[in-house]
């Protein structure tokens, strides 16, 4: 008796442990939460329980922007939610569909908008990357506007068939007569704090080897959503990563009504003469915090450069800035070999060659899986980033 209870007390266990499994896979399992706050849970136990943050950054708003009109507080998923409503409601062919989007979605980007335009416009589709990107496609060739979102980009694999070989070359082989201009993927990307390898990845390089597509990475709410409407609006199909890490953390001040900002055209927001820092995303706010630690501590004037759209991406905002200062540090999360600082770097070593006053620094994540407990020592934080613009100064 003792050993069949034995066995099945760990069948429970076991069923109960690849039932958490689903749930993590189908709900996020949290992670749209748990990672910005403290908590006591656990406290009963005589002990309190601190749940581990995401510190490798600091979020720097932009200055409110008051050329849109009249503009509200809301953090990046409401910002996303906006630009979603605002499509919605300009455009009736607009639908947006994926993964229990219905109900708001794992981060809540979706939420309310069901009961706004009705089930046909915002509806669920079944856990398959590859026939969600599918029927965005069918969608978009008939001219209306497909918006699909998987639900983490670390999932999106099963759809890159779809969106390299159809989605990425539709007009291209039926000579402009048929495209799939309409279609926008978005997915929640990047590290979160405790992700590990299947909810913090950064796959944006994989797409950048591919002609035909667009893919955009916005660093706050402002411009999530401009950027955002901007890739709805394009008549070619577009990858949208959303830093699901500044969700919750970035936040504010976002005009109401819809607005633009243009794809493929990087921003240098801070002027400098030294040296040329380049990131996407989350990233960006570690190279500001990198900038003004190399202001204080070494005497040393930094430009930084948010790259915006990664494919096409703004070669001749970058050079001009390397042809400047002489100097370049690009950072991002994806690991080193491969990743798109690779591209840039490059291209930057073939176009301003002559000016170069030191070899470029890349600082990605490492060349493995991304770890779970790990995760502090494989990120490219400030530290790692000051210390190869301090090697780039003394070389």
């Amino acid at each position: 008796m003792a050993a069949a209870a034995a066995r099945a007390c760990w069948l429970l266990r076991l069923h109960g442990a690849v039932s958490e499994s689903r749930w993590l896979r189908l709900r996020g399992a949290g992670l749209s939460q748990a990672f910005l706050q403290p908590s006591s849970a656990g406290a009963g136990c005589g002990e309190a329980v601190q749940r581990r943050k995401v510190s490798h950054f600091t979020f720097q708003p932009d200055p409110e922007c008051q050329e849109y009109g009249q503009t509200q507080k809301m953090n990046l998923f409401q910002s996303i939610t906006s630009a979603l409503d605002n499509s919605l409601a300009k455009d009736p062919t607009a639908v947006i569909f994926g993964e229990d989007v219905a109900f708001g979605g794992v981060f809540r980007c979706t939420v309310g908008l069901r009961d706004k335009y009705g089930k046909d416009r915002v509806f669920n589709t079944p856990l398959c990357e590859q026939g969600i990107v599918g029927f965005g496609i069918g969608i978009a060739v008939t001219g209306a506007t497909a918006i699909a979102e998987i639900q983490f980009a670390d999932y999106i694999f099963p759809a890159f068939d779809q969106i390299v070989n159809e989605a990425a070359k539709y007009r291209y082989r039926s000579g402009d007569l048929f495209n799939c201009g309409s279609l926008t993927i978005r997915s929640p990307w990047g590290c979160v704090g405790h992700g590990a390898l299947y909810h913090s990845q950064s796959p944006e390089a994989f797409f950048a080897h591919c002609p035909g597509i667009k893919v955009v990475v916005p660093r706050s709410p402002f411009q999530a959503k401009g950027l955002l409407l901007s890739c709805i609006e394009d008549k070619n199909p577009c990858i949208f990563f959303e830093p699901k890490v500044l969700y919750r953390a970035a936040v504010e001040q976002v005009p109401v009504e819809p607005y633009n900002i243009p794809l493929s055209q990087a921003e240098v927001i801070q002027e400098g003469s030294d040296v040329t820092l380049v990131a996407w995303g989350t990233q960006v706010h570690v190279i500001r915090e990198v900038a003004s630690m190399a202001r204080e501590k070494l005497g040393v004037s930094c430009e930084v450069i948010d790259l915006r759209t990664i494919i096409p991406w703004d070669v001749d905002t970058v050079c001009k800035s390397v042809s400047k200062t002489g100097r370049l540090l690009i950072s991002h999360e994806a690991p080193l070999t491969g990743g798109f600082a690779s591209e840039i770097s490059s291209t930057v070593q073939e176009e301003c060659f002559l000016n170069l006053e030191a070899p470029i620094s890349r600082v990605c994540g490492y060349d493995t899986p991304f770890p779970h407990i790990f995760e502090p020592f494989y990120i490219p934080d400030k530290w790692k980033c000051y210390d190869a613009l301090r090697k780039m100064i003394n070389y």
